[in-house]
């Protein structure tokens, strides 16, 4: 049986957690995304390909088979419901937070107590969803894919909710963090029918990718 995995990263802070923990299965990418602009990269394992791909198209990737298994952003599995997907191991990499921000000077404690409708700028409109629906707060949902800080700043929304790692953009443009929603990770993903066909390949890299991530924490 063909035993040859593939395995779906995004470039960038992704990308470059997960090499260490490629390296402790023995295993070395053998080209940068960031100067090749091959989408398919070949590493030091024959039977191990990568391909790059959007961060939010990981879980499709691995959920129809196209990747046995990838690494995603807790933000992104749960815009995406995980459906079909096993998640062995929270890897400990790609920390930040999910976290609702607004302009500096707004008042966001009296809007929401007052119960009046925010309008909320968000990629993340599932979580976004229902951490307003939890405080029984109402809110207009506006979808944005970048730039969500420029949302308060020019009157299109009251309050976003983004990632925030160090906070420094918010700042840089005038916004401040009102409200912290969970702590954000990227997980191991991997496509079930591959967990049993191909076991006997995937399973020693999950483990090592598990044995890595415990010294993350």
């Amino acid at each position: 049986m063909n035993q040859t995995l593939t395995l779906a990263l995004s470039k960038g802070r992704i990308f470059d957690e997960t090499l260490p923990l490629l390296e402790a299965a023995g295993i070395h990418v053998t080209e940068d995304p960031e100067k090749s602009r091959k989408l398919i990269l070949t590493t030091s394992d024959p039977q191990l390909r990568v391909v790059i791909v959007r961060a939010s198209d990981v879980p499709t990737y691995v959920q129809y088979g196209a990747a046995d298994f990838g690494v995603a952003g807790k933000d992104v599995l749960l815009e995406h419901g995980g459906e079909g997907l096993y998640q062995p191991v929270d890897l400990q990499i790609a920390k930040c937070r999910m976290s609702v921000a607004v302009q500096a000077g707004f008042d966001y404690a009296s809007a929401v107590r007052q119960g009046a409708r925010l309008r909320v700028a968000t990629k993340y409109v599932q979580v976004a969803r229902e951490h307003f629906a939890a405080k029984g707060v109402h809110v207009d949902l506006i979808k944005l894919y970048g730039s969500m800080e420029l949302g308060p700043l020019v009157g299109l929304s009251d309050a976003i909710v983004d990632l925030v790692s160090t906070g420094s953009t918010l700042r840089a443009n005038h916004l401040v963090e009102v409200e912290h929603i969970m702590e954000i990770s990227s997980r191991l993903v991997v496509n079930q029918a591959a967990l049993k066909l191909k076991r006997e390949k995937l399973q020693p890299i999950v483990d090592a990718f598990a044995k890595a991530s415990l010294r993350e924490k």
